[in-house]
């Protein structure tokens, strides 16, 4: 008889309900998209939701999953399509601790035309390590519904992803990696922010980016900081009615 998965800790539940309350508030996710966190006992799971709403998301629909993403709790309830996503990047990167999925219409934008989603200022300084792009159609052998809803397809998007946090895909959206809950969310809402600046700015004339070394001493300062604007989106998340 195979044995149970070790519990995960209460703290990281509490943070998963509250990112996907978080998100939803700040509209990076709606029905749909989803937050994972490697298991903190055993880096060959994960938790993710069961199917439902991120904003209605409690802890009683937070499953456990193997990295071929196989519920290991709550069987009885349906995953999410696309639970590969997650399973294949903590495959890829054993730094990763935290993934979002998101569909935010203005990451969708940067998806589908050839301008690159570059970092405008300190708080998106982790864009410039890059921003990857993914392509359906170079990995699948027919047209696809765009969703990445298999191993293989999760895969791809993992080797892809490569080294960087953020990665985005074509008529889709988007995917973020972190080192925990709260720096996946972090960067998914300056990742959807920085682009709604940049693309007013480019209405506006030649935009000054951030360099590369500008990018990463922001990306460095403001991740020692992340605790201080979570507790701002917790309080924010709680209070505001569904």
């Amino acid at each position: 008889m195979a044995s149970s998965p070790p519990s995960v800790d209460q703290a990281l539940l509490d943070d998963l309900v509250a990112a996907n309350r978080i998100l939803y508030t700040k509209n990076i996710v709606d029905g749909l998209g989803h937050i994972s966190s490697r298991h903190d006992k055993d880096p060959n799971l994960y938790v993710l939701a069961a199917e439902k709403a991120p904003g209605l998301v409690e802890r009683a629909d937070l499953a456990i999953y193997d990295l071929d993403s196989n519920a290991q709790t709550l069987k009885d309830r349906r995953p999410y399509n696309e639970r590969f996503i997650h399973g294949e990047i903590y495959k890829a990167r054993p730094d990763v601790k935290s993934v979002v999925h998101c569909h935010t219409p203005s990451l969708v934008t940067f998806c589908v035309c050839q301008v690159p989603l570059r970092p405008l200022y300190h708080m998106s300084g982790f864009l410039g390590r890059g921003v990857a792009r993914f392509e359906i159609r170079e990995f699948a052998k027919e047209p696809t519904n765009m969703l990445v809803s298999s191993p293989q397809l999760g895969a791809s998007l993992a080797k892809v992803l490569a080294d960087k946090q953020i990665v985005l895909m074509r008529g889709h959206g988007a995917t973020m990696a972190g080192q925990s809950v709260k720096h996946a969310v972090y960067r998914a809402i300056y990742a959807a922010l920085n682009a709604t600046m940049q693309m007013d700015a480019m209405h506006m004339g030649e935009i000054t980016f951030l360099s590369d070394e500008e990018a990463m001493k922001g990306m460095d300062i403001n991740d020692r900081f992340v605790e201080r604007s979570w507790a701002l989106w917790k309080l924010e998340a709680a209070q505001k009615p569904l």
